[in-house]
């Protein structure tokens, strides 16, 4: 069997940096918030390894707790719209009708506006802060797994297995939960995965405005907020915290790539 090697290096980026989450405390070398004016704007050293940011604060530290921000904030995100989208796709898929009908014309209005424009709008009424912002983006996240579910079970619920089940005298919700969720499981899976790259990309650019983690939360949108006036004098400050955004979107991007050729490969 050939090597997966885009899913193996992004499982093991992913690893990396969910340990880096977990372990936040033991591996930052000073408290994400514990400013020193005296050695404000610092650039990379012993002492600091990244830098520091205006108020003396270590940049390492911050991006090291700017992890759990970004991945606990975009596994939340994902977790709220699947369980919204599997559940509204699959009334739909499974019953059709009427009730299909209307929500998937709510789903085309929802999708022909760019969701991060939805999304600084209900955050803009619902104010600044994390919570807020897993709202307004589980608000329009769940309009593509929805999608992706319908469409599934609209295939599915035709299966000779399907028609036995039934012919059995199973209920819709035992068929549906017991015989054709467990096959979406996979592409589920891979959409999540892109799904939660694209959650961070939207929590980062939401910070970055103002509207995401309130200081002095170590977010790393916020962050390359705080550094673009200085751009010039300490291009840390913006270099690190994109660094990382880069690294974790890559590595879910890779790990989706991964198992959708993986999967494909089993497939056939």
């Amino acid at each position: 069997m050939k090597t997966n090697t885009a899913l193996t290096i992004g499982v093991i980026l992913l690893a990396a940096l969910g340990v880096a989450a977990a372990l936040a405390p033991a591996l930052a070398p000073y408290s994400a918030t514990a400013q020193n004016l005296a050695y404000d704007l610092a650039p990379s050293s012993a002492d600091h390894l990244l830098g520091t940011d205006k108020l003396g604060r270590d940049v390492l530290s911050r991006i090291v707790y700017g992890s759990r921000i970004s991945l606990g904030v975009g596994a939340t995100i994902v977790a709220v719209s699947l369980a919204i989208g599997l559940l509204i796709g699959a009334l739909c898929g499974y019953f059709g009708g009427r009730t299909d009908l209307l929500l998937m014309r709510l789903v085309d209005v929802l999708m022909a506006f760019p969701g991060i424009l939805l999304a600084i709008a209900f955050t803009a009424v619902l104010g600044p802060g994390l919570d807020h912002v897993v709202i307004a983006l589980a608000l329009i996240g769940w309009t593509g797994y929805a999608r992706l579910v319908r469409g599934e079970i609209l295939s599915l619920r035709e299966k000779d297995f399907v028609h036995s089940v039934r012919a059995l005298g199973g209920s819709p919700l035992r068929i549906i939960a017991r015989h054709i969720v467990p096959n979406l499981l996979p592409a589920l899976l891979i959409q999540a995965t892109f799904g939660m790259a694209a959650a961070i990309i939207a929590e980062g650019s939401l910070s970055f405005l103002g509207l995401g983690a309130e200081p002095p939360t170590p977010s790393w949108g916020a962050m390359l907020n705080e550094g673009r006036q200085f751009i010039l004098v300490a291009p840390h400050l913006t270099a690190y915290p994109g660094l990382a955004i880069t690294i974790t979107v890559l590595a879910l991007n890779l790990a989706g790539d991964g198992l959708r050729d993986r999967l494909e490969k089993r497939g056939k």
